[in-house]
């Protein structure tokens, strides 16, 4: 259950950056030249999801639609490093303590994985949300930035792994190139993956793009959390050890804690309970396990404790949760 879409910021960090060099403004008025072609996007979009609900695959590897008409409550699930954009409607998002909403006017770029909390807030059956997912790869972000000609950037410490920047005019063009692509499939396998540099480039170019380098630079202590993550996903089950984490990512257990947090909003400890409770409750409502044995096997040895958890995360115990959960989807 993966929420990969766009993210727009409304609390604690301003929106930093957009897609030019020029440092201006990013809460200028729109730009009257993006006019025509976010009609196009709203258009093609519309026109690629028209009949679903929810994700739709595409002919192009790693590059998903979203169209929601009915949006329910909200969703948990994990945000994977990804590039996101929204043409119509918006959308809530909570990470740790942070609060995001979304807007057609900026993208979202995600470098880690996070759990997360969203929530489609504008949406109708007359005009759907509509956005679209590029999954990002840290192995073609790590080989442009070998690439002798690709302008330096400047220094970023270990920031939070997931940012907004406005949406320029240079962005905007490459997406919809992408996406046009999807109405000529002969043409993906080559042009695609060029496209995609492009996209890569412009993400890397950006007011913000040092933190998207950071998760591709041997060593940094972007990429060092994210290991941390990988080894937090592997073993979500078993009783965290944080000075072995700390050891086989070569940091301290304070230096751990102060990254760990800067990146993902939250404690290791936090991290895991949440991947804990929504393997849980994926658990049950595909009805594979009850309460008690979804507890069991995501590594709880008290019912109670877990009971308390993950009301606290979901806002119902489990049984409730997952009843209404089932009602709204048959909905």
């Amino acid at each position: 259950m993966a929420l990969n879409e766009t993210l727009s910021h409304d609390q604690q960090h301003p929106l930093n950056g957009h897609d030019g060099h020029d440092g201006h403004d990013p809460h200028r008025a729109p730009d009257p030249s993006l006019d025509g072609a976010r009609l196009e996007l709203v258009a093609l979009l519309d026109r690629f999801t028209v009949g679903s609900e929810g994700t739709v695959d595409t002919p192009v590897p790693g590059f998903f639609l979203h169209r929601v008409m009915n949006p329910g409550g909200p969703k948990h699930g994990i945000q994977t490093p990804a590039l996101a954009l929204i043409a119509q409607g918006s959308k809530r998002l909570m990470v740790g303590d942070d609060v995001y909403v979304y807007d057609p006017l900026h993208y979202l770029v995600s470098s880690v994985d996070l759990p997360v909390m969203g929530q489609v807030t504008v949406a109708s059956e007359t005009e759907p949300y509509l956005g679209l997912r590029l999954d990002l790869d840290v192995e073609a972000i790590a080989e442009l930035i070998r690439d002798e000609s690709l302008p330096p950037a400047s220094h970023s410490d270990a920031a939070r792994g997931l940012y907004v920047n406005r949406l320029g005019a240079t962005m905007l063009d490459a997406v919809l190139r992408l996406l046009r692509l999807i109405d000529t499939p002969e043409d993906i396998p080559i042009l695609a993956p060029l496209v995609k540099r492009e996209i890569l480039y412009r993400l890397l170019m950006n007011g913000q793009g040092a933190r998207l380098r950071q998760i591709a630079l041997t060593d940094s202590q972007t990429q060092r959390i994210a290991r941390a993550i990988l080894l937090l996903r592997q073993n979500f089950d078993q009783p965290l050890r944080i000075e072995s984490i700390a050891r086989d990512v070569h940091m301290s257990v304070s230096s751990l804690h102060h990254h760990f947090k800067a990146v993902t909003a939250m404690s290791p400890l936090q991290y895991q309970k949440q991947l804990r409770l929504q393997e849980a409750r994926r658990l049950m409502l595909l009805d594979i396990a009850d309460a008690a044995t979804a507890a069991h096997r995501v590594g709880y040895e008290s019912a109670s404790q877990f009971s308390r958890e993950y009301s606290r995360l979901f806002g119902a115990p489990p049984l409730r949760d997952t009843r209404r959960w089932r009602e709204e989807a048959g909905a």
